[in-house]
């Protein structure tokens, strides 16, 4: 047999008021952040065709100048440069809704026989779509680009 349970001292009327009060501000705080992801969302589209687009486009043309088979492709959302040599090498631009803030991280994916390596980073920390600069962007590509053309 169970023992009965201890009598609660908050009445459920304030219970049942507080619950839906709960409820409403998560509900707001789902609208915010609809707007919030929303609103990161048209800027990253714009940060694509602005930056990351043409330096991912550029960064590939002096790869090829340099002897490194390097293509980008624009899948729907985001820009990848990916090596002629294997498709399961490359460096894409994508947006991460999950941060409180959303920001712009490149995911990174490289092969080495059977083995796959992948990592993702933001271009800057803390920093919206908008605020990025074509330095941010290039700077962070060169970092990322050093595996794929040492060996």
């Amino acid at each position: 047999m169970y023992p009965m349970p201890k009598p609660v001292e908050i009445e459920i009327s304030e219970l049942r008021k507080r619950l839906r009060a709960a409820i409403e501000k998560t509900r707001r705080g789902a609208a915010e952040r609809r707007v919030t992801i929303d609103a990161a969302q048209a800027a990253y589209a714009q940060f694509l065709e602005d930056k990351a687009g043409p330096l991912a486009h550029m960064l590939a043309n002096a790869l090829r100048a340099e002897g490194y088979q390097f293509t980008v492709f624009t899948p729907s959302g985001g820009v990848r440069l990916s090596s002629a040599k294997s498709g399961d090498d490359f460096v894409e631009f994508a947006l991460d809704a999950a941060q409180p803030e959303p920001i712009v991280v490149l995911r990174v994916t490289r092969t080495r026989g059977r083995r796959v390596v992948q990592h993702e980073r933001p271009i800057r920390e803390q920093t919206p779509a908008e605020k990025l600069s074509e330095e941010d962007v290039l700077q962070a590509l060169l970092e990322e680009i050093g595996p794929f053309v040492e060996r």
